[in-house]
């Protein structure tokens, strides 16, 4: 009997145990490293002589400033070592797996012939071609040009004009994003050299990794013409119903209660007739269809009732205090509810205690200990390493580092041809199979990105219980509609035509199985001995019940991989809890950050960020333990938790109150911690067109006073300094907004960028897709052909260049995402034999 998932000794290894990294990165980077040291890599972060910039991002412990004292620091670079020095400096390469830069000057080719094996991974802000690849970025420019901020924010008024601007995710949500792709990326090159010795550069654009992030827009726009409008805390969608999912509780904290479908309704009514707060609202009747789901943000036309649903839950919010609101019960009762917690409140929960979602991080300096969130799943053979604090300038300058350990041979995988992409190269998963029951983006996602590294990925449905097909359709009359249209087209119904499903999963193949029948329990046993890693996104112990858990599974074969995500992981108190993105991000503190400062509502994110989240780490479970499982012969079983993922980027506000006892309040789209004034999103000339503008020094402050033709805001000594220009805000935003109010927000942002200014036009799905010269010339979209629904671009995942394995979003079937059941044939007759009249067979048994 094996352990469960948490159950390993506190020494149990990292996924990356042994892995040297070479850190020399600035705060677009940092994130990925501190990602590195958790999966066990040994990272050592070279600085100069004065300390990395980051040092001097607040907040600071007790709020005095200084380069060992800086909370953000302390969070992004937690578990590290530091080398005063630079890769030209030191020898340290000649023992390193992998360099993490974010230097774009390096000698890539010099350094390469030196090191073969070395794995270069490098973040950029714009990439390394294309007419805006010397751009000034940071954290807001990239969230306006990289379409999240136009998917989040306020609601518009009654005639769809908005009278705020869009909001920026708090804190280095871009960073975290491209970070979390590259991460993927560099284990895919790791696989790739263990079975081959070869190294190879790694290229990620923050710029890129960040447009293709939002959820909806794109495939809204790419396949009908369909923009967004963002909403209050909720998903962008294409017809604003101005009714918020979250409700205020009568102290001033906040619920979400998402889902208005009619399986919800089911459930609703009987819960609030308890309370007798049930309105007018009735139960649906017993014929009313409970199959389907509400895919967030995809509905297509107002609907007053589903509003006045809302409103109805909202009056019941009202009724409680945040403490003694019954969100609990409600979640029983099989609705998905969920507080709006703050970043810190999850430390004290023992659900989260449970997994080791959090630890008491010893200080010796300062003779305490604080807390950090430090892990994102819990497994039965490697855990994350909650690491040493961050390290103190120059630390480890006399540590003897050891020799580079041997080679380990890497467990062969089965002898077939090498498989080639689109591009013309071999993908780094050669060999890999997955049998996927993912659905949703946050499991389904990750097995795309598996896909599109070149992993055989058997994508499973059954028809009773199908995978969310209904979103971003494709549009009456095609590909040719589309081209000649000027206003949104409407969808088709058919279900193998969703953009969304298309985006999602393309390059998988698939196949439809019931598994509760006798014979389709055994055709997945049979797929499953073939397989490498099976992967699953239902509800904790949906697949055990089945009679697949993991010792079953294991039984099957030996060092199987065994992956599964759910909302809020398997083990603890919390498994069964029903959650979509944006009731994991409620939970997780995330929701609660972004927004305008109280009195204000949170405007939350308005696209599911830990889908995406969620997708990226199912996606590094699945390569970390295939990384493992090749170098050690052992499988395992990961249980990942969509909400920790999101509970992990919180780390700072979470140290800050363990620090300082400061609870998060929101700071809409300015910098305090990183100081900067401007800071924010201007309007500009036209409809809901915004400009982004962060001037965090002197001289880009002259230079855009200069510019907007106001050399008096030099003179003025509310401008004077920046530290007099953050203590009148809101009097430089005003002064600011006048300009811009007059400007084109595309030219402004180019003679801004001209003069040395970070800023970028908060676009949205249109700009990226048809007017962004920098994104068409990194190749941001992929045209690829699905069987029914045609030819029509998708976003090329993860948003990271490899030099020797890139991969393509169409996978080794270089086609699209399948249509429901289209490779049953061909799989069961190559896998399991089965001629054409017994798949026939099999399907008139409802088998598959």
């Amino acid at each position: 009997m094996s352990v469960a998932p948490g159950q390993v000794p506190a020494d149990a290894p990292g996924i990356l145990s042994g892995i040297r990294v070479i850190e020399e990165a600035d705060e677009t980077a940092e994130y990925c490293g501190l990602i590195l040291a958790g999966l066990g890599a040994e990272v050592v972060k070279l600085e100069p002589p004065e300390g990395a910039a980051t040092r001097r991002i607040g907040p600071f412990l007790d709020d005095r400033p200084g380069p060992e004292r800086s909370l953000h620091f302390w969070a992004y670079n937690r578990g590290k070592r530091s080398v005063i020095g630079s890769v030209e400096s030191t020898d340290l390469l000649a023992n390193a797996d992998i360099l993490l830069t974010s230097r774009r000057d390096l000698d890539l080719a010099a350094l390469r012939a030196k090191h073969p094996r070395l794995i270069v991974a490098r973040m950029t802000p714009f990439g390394d071609t294309g007419p805006w690849k010397d751009f000034k970025g940071s954290d807001l420019v990239h969230l306006a040009l990289g379409g999240i901020m136009m998917n989040c924010g306020y609601d518009p008024d009654p005639a769809l004009r908005y009278d705020l601007p869009p909001i920026a995710p708090q804190l280095w949500h871009a960073y975290h994003i491209a970070g979390e792709q590259l991460m993927v990326g560099i284990l895919a090159a790791l696989l790739h050299r263990l079975h081959t010795n070869e190294g190879q550069e790694l290229s990620c654009a923050v710029h890129e990794a960040v447009s293709k992030n939002p959820e909806l827009d794109v495939m809204s726009w790419v396949m009908r013409r369909a923009p967004l409008y963002r909403m209050t805390c909720r998903h962008a969608g294409e017809v604003p119903t101005h009714v918020p999912s979250i409700g205020h509780t009568k102290d001033g904290r906040w619920c979400i209660a998402a889902g208005v479908s009619v399986r919800d309704q089911a459930n609703l009514v009987p819960f609030l007739t308890r309370y007798d707060m049930q309105a007018d609202l009735v139960a649906p009747g017993v014929d009313a269809d409970r199959s389907a789901r509400n895919v967030p943000g995809s509905g297509l036309g107002r609907n007053e009732k589903a509003a006045h649903i809302a409103e109805v839950v909202q009056r019941f919010i009202r009724a409680h205090t945040y403490e003694d609101l019954p969100w609990r019960e409600a979640q029983a009762a099989g609705l998905l509810w969920a507080p709006l917690r703050k970043p810190h409140e999850n430390a004290a929960d023992p659900h989260w205690q449970a997994r080791g979602t959090f630890a008491e991080v010893e200080h010796p300096e300062h003779g305490r200990s604080f807390t950090y969130p430090v892990s994102r799943w819990l497994s039965t053979e490697t855990r994350w390493q909650p690491g040493r604090r961050a390290p103190l300038l120059g630390e480890d300058n006399g540590h003897r580092f050891a020799a580079a350990a041997p080679s380990v041979p890497a467990r062969p995988r089965a002898a077939a041809p090498p498989q080639f992409s689109a591009r013309e190269k071999p993908f780094p998963l050669q060999g890999v199979r997955i049998f996927d029951f993912s659905w949703f983006l946050a499991s389904a996602g990750g097995t795309r990105l598996a896909a599109a590294l070149g992993a055989d990925v058997i994508k499973v449905e059954w028809k009773e219980n199908p995978d969310t097909r209904l979103a971003a359709m494709a549009p009456v009359g095609g590909r040719a509609a589309r081209a000649a249209a000027t206003a949104p087209l409407p969808p088709v119904t058919d279900p193998d035509m969703g953009g969304q499903f298309n985006n999602k999963n393309a390059g998988k193949s698939g196949l439809s199985l019931n598994i509760r029948h006798p014979k389709g329990l055994e055709i997945a046993r049979r797929m499953i001995a073939q397989s490498d890693v099976v992967a699953e996104g239902f509800s904790p112990g949906v697949l055990q019940r089945l009679g697949l858990g993991y010792e079953a599974l294991r039984a099957i074969k030996r060092d199987i991989i065994y992956v599964q995500q759910s909302g809020m992981g398997g083990v603890g108190s919390y498994g069964r809890f029903r959650t979509i993105g944006p009731v994991a991000a409620a939970f997780a503190g995330t929701s609660e950050m972004s927004g305008l400062p109280e009195p204000a509502m949170p405007a939350g994110w308005g696209y599911s960020y830990l889908d995406w989240i969620g997708a990226y780490g199912f996606s590094m479970a699945i390569l970390g333990a295939l990384f493992h499982r090749d170098r050690t012969g052992e499988g395992q079983w990961i249980d990942s938790s969509q909400c920790e993922s999101g509970i992990l980027l919180g780390a700072v506000p979470v140290l800050d109150h363990s620090a300082n006892g400061r609870v998060w309040s929101r700071i809409g789209n300015r910098s305090p911690y990183k100081p900067a004034a401007p800071h924010g999103a201007y309007r500009c000339a036209g409809t809901d067109r915004w400009l982004a503008i962060a001037c965090f020094e002197e001289a880009e402050f002259r230079a855009l006073a200069q510019l907007a033709g106001h050399p008096e805001w030099l003179a003025d000594p509310r401008f004077a300094t920046l530290a007099a220009r953050l203590a009148n805000q809101d009097a430089l935003d005003a002064a600011v907004t006048a300009w811009t109010a007059t400007q084109q927000a595309p030219a402004a942002m180019l003679a801004l960028q001209a003069a040395g200014v970070a800023a970028g036009v908060c676009q949205n799905a249109e700009d990226r897709c048809d007017h962004d010269p920098q994104l068409a010339a990194l190749d941001w979209l992929t045209e690829i052909e699905g069987t029914k629904i045609g030819q029509w671009p998708v976003t090329e995942l993860p948003a990271v260049k490899l030099s020797a394995t890139p991969g393509h979003a169409a996978g080794i079937t270089r086609r699209g995402a399948p249509g429901y059941g289209e490779d049953n044939e061909r799989l069961l007759g190559e896998l399991l034999g089965y001629s054409r009249a017994e798949v026939a067979a099999l399907a008139a048994e409802g088998v598959i």
